[in-house]
């Protein structure tokens, strides 16, 4: 049998096997009764489904396969790893600073991709960092939210995980243009890719085994983490004050507001007893 006639037969295997496991993941997601009625989330019902069958796809291929990397691949060698791809990252992240008009981030970016691809062996090692370099990483759903677009809903993406409309259009863009995708060779399987997802799933092993052991809900502590980092780095680092909704308690502060007065010239604040 040719080589690309069994490449398609195991590409159909695999995705009957996804259809599958999202099926099953389907039946075993835990849905609340109030899912969907936050205006950041409503399509919680879906996400929730889709977050269980990238739960159970990482319990038994992901993870097992980032725990077996870890233990057969010796620390120096993933770094290397780690700093290879982080290099080839550095590319795109400098292309999205200057579209952001952030002209001095966007040529450290660029100083970044040159020492590390020379002097650091092709981004073996991140010299670039010890030289004062730091990576700022940057991608076109960050663009799109510097210049004024919106996140819209929250959405769970199939593999990908959490994300929202604005970050998933942007991450369509992402992978179009990663430079991985124009240097590796043209075959059916790319072990490249497959080595990128294995170790950036083996660097969050053990912030994954802190989150399992202290969110109560998977789901809302990651969905609420995401969107608040994200409006983190769109604000690069400064966020406004967000609006509260109209049904909310007019006793209840608004964000930066001064805090209400405790007594008036009129009328003198009771004496606290001692």
């Amino acid at each position: 049998m040719p080589c690309h006639a069994s490449m398609r037969s195991v590409r159909s295997a695999l995705g009957a096997a996804a259809v599958a496991l999202l099926a099953l993941a389907a039946g075993c997601a835990t849905v609340p009764p109030d899912a969907g009625r936050s205006p950041a989330d409503p399509l919680e019902k879906f996400n929730r489904q889709v977050d269980e069958f990238n739960y159970q796809l990482d319990r038994v291929a992901l993870k097992p396969a980032a725990k077996a990397y870890q233990a057969v691949v010796p620390a120096p060698v993933r770094t290397c790893v780690t700093n290879f791809f982080g290099n080839i990252g550095d590319v795109p992240s400098a292309v999205n600073s200057l579209l952001q008009g952030k002209v001095a981030e966007a040529a450290t970016g660029a100083c970044r991709v040159v020492l590390n691809s020379t002097v650091g062996v092709l981004g073996c090692f991140d010299v670039a960092r010890t030289m004062g370099l730091p990576r700022a990483s940057q991608d076109f759903g960050l663009t799109l939210g510097h210049w004024g677009a919106g996140p819209g809903a929250y959405i769970v993406l199939p593999l990908f995980g959490p994300s929202d409309v604005r970050d998933a259009l942007g991450k369509a863009v992402d992978i179009e243009a990663d430079p991985f995708g124009y240097v590796r060779p043209m075959h059916d399987v790319y072990i490249g890719d497959a080595l990128r997802v294995v170790d950036t799933r083996a660097n969050l092993l053990q912030a994954s085994g802190i989150v399992e052991g202290v969110a109560l809900d998977r789901y809302s502590f990651f969905r609420d983490a995401y969107l608040q980092r994200r409006r983190n780095l769109v604000y690069d680092g400064n966020p406004p004050p967000e609006k509260y909704d109209e049904d909310d308690s007019p006793d209840e502060p608004t964000p930066g507001s001064p805090p209400a007065k405790a007594s008036t010239p009129d009328q003198p604040a009771p004496a606290v007893p001692r």
